[in-house]
């Protein structure tokens, strides 16, 4: 028994087919063994304002100075190599062309996100000889991606900040204060505490009203910020206590700091509708050591320190260790 002969494709099936490929919403490209296009659809001419007749032959290099060459070439010679396909998604590389978004949705875009496909496309003699490329759009999708990324980390970042006065809220802070000291079992590398209370607060609030005590707690902590360097974790702790993590700091060094906001806030002038609010704080100071057993005793030296400061005289510094 004789098998039909496989079909072949007649002239208009050949050109509906090819039709059909130029006026996909999907970037296709044919690439040979020498990277030069055999094929580009009318996806890529829109969207690159090059035809296909002036791409036809060239090295995508030399058609888009901005495109990456060395790092496509890997891409390509594994395709030839291995004989296998080999994606590439927007979150690896946000794009391979840099065009433009076109849909409304994606207004706020700078350019277009892409998912490439590369596809080894063998001959009748089964050698591959050249390779496919499919550009897909994805930047509706990258960009609701992007904007869930944000909006969790807008969350994260809330739930751990005091929405006051901007600084870490109790519960982050202590978090920090905890793996602060468990690195200190682990490395016994030197850190030291700074806590911090508004003298006279409740005078301040019973004079001028809760919203000058409000005023006063966001400029000091504004004064915290400014002071602290980008390793430190200032936060508030509760009213008009605050605590100041000094990572990699030594008592000594945590004075000179604590003693430098301390005369900031000194010279602060808190305005509030007609009136001129000045302030001080006091300060205690602990520096972590194997005495301590957990950092709730930690911070509670630096809170006997902070109290000494307040019970003798206040707009002072204590160090716990003076107190031994």
């Amino acid at each position: 028994m004789i098998n039909p002969p496989e079909h072949i494709l007649s002239v208009d099936e050949f050109h509906w087919q090819l039709g059909l490929l130029q006026h996909l919403d999907v970037g296709l490209i044919v690439l040979d063994a020498d990277h030069r296009v055999h094929l580009w659809n009318n996806f890529m001419t829109n969207h690159s304002g090059v035809r296909d007749a002036i791409a036809y032959g060239k090295r995508l290099e030399d058609l888009f100075d901005d495109f990456p060459g060395q790092w496509f070439q890997r891409k390509l010679e594994s395709v030839f190599m291995l004989r296998n396909r080999a994606f590439i998604t927007w979150e690896e590389r946000p794009y391979l062309f840099r065009f433009k978004p076109y849909h409304p949705i994606t207004g706020l875009a700078e350019f277009m996100y892409q998912n490439v496909t590369l596809i080894p496309l063998s001959s009748p003699s089964g050698k591959i000889d050249h390779v496919g490329i499919m550009i897909y759009d994805m930047t509706a999708a990258a960009m609701s991606q992007l904007g869930l990324r944000d909006a969790n980390a807008e969350l994260a970042l809330l739930s751990r900040t005091d929405r006051l006065s901007g600084l870490a809220n109790r519960g982050y802070w202590e978090e920090c204060l905890r793996q602060e000291y468990e690195r200190f079992r682990r490395t016994q590398t030197p850190s030291s505490l700074v806590m911090m209370d508004v003298d006279h607060f409740k005078a301040i609030n019973d004079t001028y009203g809760h919203q000058a005590g409000d005023e006063v707690i966001r400029i000091l902590s504004e004064t915290l910020r400014h002071h602290a360097r980008a390793t430190d974790t200032p936060g508030r702790y509760g009213g008009e206590e605050f605590g100041v993590l000094l990572v990699n700091t030594t008592a000594t060094n945590a004075m000179v700091f604590a003693e430098r906001v301390r005369r900031a806030i000194e010279m602060l002038e808190v305005r509030h509708g007609p009136n001129r609010i000045q302030f001080t704080a006091s300060l205690g100071i602990s520096q972590l050591g194997n005495q301590h057993q957990s950092h709730e005793e930690w911070m509670r030296d630096a809170d006997t320190a902070l109290y000494y400061s307040k019970e003798n005289g206040r707009n002072r510094t204590t160090l716990a260790e003076d107190l031994e």
